[in-house]
Order: C-alpha cells, then sequence, then structure tokens
C-alpha cells in the first residue's frame, strides 16, 4: 500500500469515495464513470424510498406459515439416494382446484392443477409408499421453524471512522477519539446505549462483564434490531498494532460502513477479513451556502437513515449470494434438513409405537419416555384394557347400542 498511499495523498482532491483493488474482486454501485447527486432534497437523484425497499432473503420462508399451517395438508419424508433427505408438504385448495406443495431439498415451491392428476392414491396406496406420513402434533411448529431458520430480524454493521491521510489498515482501526461531525452522523444510524445490562439484541457484544466496551450504537428499524460495532467504542489495546478486539468483531460482520472526514478514499482490501464483503463509504459534503454553522440540511434528514439502513440490510441479503456464504448456507441447509427429517419420523413412529424404532429420550416437556412407551395407539389399547377392567370390578353390564349383551347396530350415513 505504500506506493499507492503516496500517489493517492500526492493527487489530493479529485478522488472517489472508494478505490477498489488492483487485484480485482470488488464492484462498485454505482461505477465510478456514472456518478450521480444522490442529495435527498433533490427528487431526480435516484434517492426516493421507493427505490430501495428492504429486499427478503427468502421470499418463500413464509409460504408453509401462510398457506399450510392452519390448514387441512399433510407433510411426508423419504431419503433418496441420489437428492439425499426429502420433506414434502402438499395441501389441497379446493376453492382454486389446485394442488400446493413444497418440496424441501433445494427449495421448490410451486401450486399444480388438480387436473394434472389421473387420481389421487388411497390411504393403503399411500401406506405403500417408500415415505413416511408425519402424524406428530407438533409437525407443523418443527416444518415452520425449518423454513423460517434463514428469515432474521436482527443485524450486526461494522462502522469504521476514517480521518484525512489514513489509508492503512492499522490507521482506521487506531483512531479512538470521535469529532463532533462523527457523533452527529451516529446519532443518525441510532441511538447509543449502554452495553451493561442491555437486553436488545446484542450483535456479539458483552453485556454483563464490559469486555467490549461501555457503549455501543443500536436501531429498531421496520421491525428488525440492528446493532452497530463502532470501531472507536470497541476496546482500544495500546502496543497492539492490529487491534485485534476490534478486529474481532468488525472482521466477523459481512457489511461495514465506512465514516470519513476529509478527501482520503477508501481502498477496499485493506481490511483483511473472511468475512466483509461489503462497504458503504459516507463522506459529507458541505455547500458553500452552508456556512460553519450550517445544521447540515440534509445531513440530518430521516430520509438518509433510511437510505442508510435499507442500503445496509439489502447489501447483507445480496452478500449471502456470494460463493463462499451459499456454500456455507448449502450444507446447513442439508445438516439441518437431514435434522429434520430425523426428528419428525421418530416422533411420528414414537406416537404410532413402532417397536422397530428407538424411544425418543426427550418430550417436548423435558420428560424422558420409556423404553416400550407405546405411543398413541397403545396408550388407546391401555385405556380400553383400564376402562373394561373398571366396568368388571364394579359388576357393572357393558352395554353396546343401549341393549345389554346385544352388538351394536351400525348405520350407514350418505
Amino acid at each position: 500500500v505504500g506506493i499507492l498511499a503516496q500517489n493517492i495523498l500526492f493527487i489530493g482532491d479529485g478522488l472517489p469515495l472508494i478505490l477498489p483493488p488492483k487485484s480485482g474482486g470488488y464492484w462498485l454501485d454505482p461505477p465510478l464513470d456514472r456518478h450521480v447527486e444522490t442529495s435527498p432534497t433533490l427528487s431526480q437523484g435516484g434517492f426516493g424510498l421507493e427505490s430501495y425497499d428492504i429486499m427478503e432473503r427468502d421470499s418463500e420462508a413464509k409460504v408453509y406459515q401462510e398457506f399450510f399451517r392452519h390448514r387441512y395438508h399433510h407433510s411426508f419424508t423419504a431419503c433418496d439416494p441420489s437428492l439425499g433427505p426429502l420433506v414434502l408438504s402438499v395441501c389441497l385448495e379446493e376453492e382454486e382446484n389446485r394442488l400446493r406443495v413444497i418440496l424441501r431439498c433445494c427449495s421448490v415451491h410451486g401450486t399444480f392443477s388438480v387436473s394434472l392428476f389421473q387420481q389421487f392414491p388411497t390411504a393403503v396406496e399411500l401406506a405403500k409408499f417408500s415415505c413416511l406420513l408425519f402424524l406428530h402434533q407438533k409437525a407443523p411448529e418443527i416444518i415452520m421453524a425449518f423454513d423460517e431458520h434463514r428469515v432474521s430480524q436482527n443485524f450486526k454493521f461494522g462502522v469504521l471512522y476514517q480521518r484525512e491521510g489514513q489509508l492503512t489498515e492499522e490507521d482506521i482501526l487506531s483512531n479512538s477519539e470521535e469529532s463532533e461531525e462523527f457523533l452527529e452522523f451516529l446519532s443518525i444510524l441510532g441511538q447509543t446505549v449502554k452495553l451493561q445490562g442491555f437486553t436488545g439484541f446484542r450483535g456479539g457484544l458483552d453485556v454483563s462483564h464490559g469486555q467490549t466496551g461501555n457503549e455501543a450504537v443500536f436501531t429498531s428499524f421496520h421491525g428488525r434490531e440492528i446493532m452497530f460495532h463502532v470501531a472507536t467504542k470497541l476496546p482500544f489495546t495500546e502496543g497492539d498494532t492490529q487491534q485485534l478486539q476490534r478486529k474481532r468483531h468488525i472482521g466477523n460482520d459481512i457489511v461495514a460502513l465506512v465514516y470519513q472526514e476529509g478527501n482520503t478514499p477508501f481502498i477496499s482490501d485493506v481490511i483483511r477479513s473472511h468475512f466483509l464483503h461489503c462497504f458503504i463509504a459516507v463522506r459529507r459534503i458541505k455547500r458553500e451556502n452552508e456556512g460553519e454553522g450550517g445544521d447540515g440540511g440534509s445531513f440530518q434528514s430521516s430520509v438518509l437513515r433510511e437510505f442508510l439502513l435499507t442500503k445496509l440490510i439489502n447489501a447483507e441479503i445480496s452478500c449471502y449470494k456470494a460463493e463462499k456464504f451459499s456454500r456455507l448456507e448449502l450444507r446447513t441447509r442439508s445438516s439441518l434438513l437431514e435434522a429434520l427429517r430425523s426428528e419428525l419420523s421418530s416422533r411420528s413412529q414414537c406416537m404410532l409405537g413402532e417397536p422397530s424404532q428407538p424411544s425418543i429420550p426427550l418430550t417436548e416437556g423435558g420428560r424422558s419416555v420409556p423404553e416400550g412407551g407405546g405411543g398413541f395407539i397403545e396408550n388407546f389399547k391401555r385405556a380400553i384394557r383400564v376402562r373394561s377392567h373398571s366396568f368388571d370390578t364394579l359388576g357393572v353390564p357393558k352395554k353396546a347400542g343401549g341393549v345389554a349383551g346385544q352388538r351394536p347396530k351400525v348405520s350407514k350415513y350418505q
């Protein structure tokens, strides 16, 4: 960075906020040759809030809750030699005359017209299939939790403070003093809160022993909780040029804000991290008519806050599509899907009293199920035997159809 830093400082004004590294790996939004005025006070600057809706990380995560959870439906499980574990949910929407199906292997979801199927299998035919029907009463809640495991209402972002002439990671992470301008910017992002005893989303910060500093910036935004890892508020360690206490948190974030004071651009690869994939640079530009005592005008606008927070959330959601995160997510989903299939299969077999399957060690209430507990069917048989024994002990004749000793009548209702 040495020679590059000298050249950048020599050039001075006229450089963009961010410089992509020569090695590549980053792209700019908007590109350098298409920079436009984005003042919140301008209607033509592309700053309108209608253009910056919050993205959904998984648009299909709520499908089961919305269309299956409170309707009569069936869920099945199987294990395909090539596809691995499969969990299928099927719901017949009679009013639309169609089937709604969720196949959980590659997150496939779709609706199909009933006319596509020549006939529906009977209960006996379903029993012959190589898939298991879930019968456990808690199955919908467990399936819904799996579908929504990617949906998070909590976010954490890094905040870096870059002063004039600072180009290296060591320089940027060593800042401990906060200017009035920087504090004003933090107040736009959120509220400065005391970490001791904090009960909201803490984003990995210590709220009991003060090991990650005394304060942090936190905010709630459209039903989401956001914690900011502000470098200047994280512990500063004398003699540590890398400032590992600060980098430990910011380096594990996916998106970071860079607030710049001065005209020195930020070089996107100076912060060495396996997780940081996106940097958003912010620099205050004083207008000629603003004056020294100006209130900042658009700088304090709530529109700027809306824009930045939406941009941060959308940036993180977009970063999950990067190859590194998508591979990790695929492995995680595969493991969770196998755990879902295994848990639901075990619970269903336990409920049916399947003798060949081991009993589940714990139920929802935390009580263990004894060996050979028998599940629903065995408990039903046991209840019938107890009832019959009670009648015999009391000497009460068992009645059927209202007449003792006679077989009950069976009537058919059309």
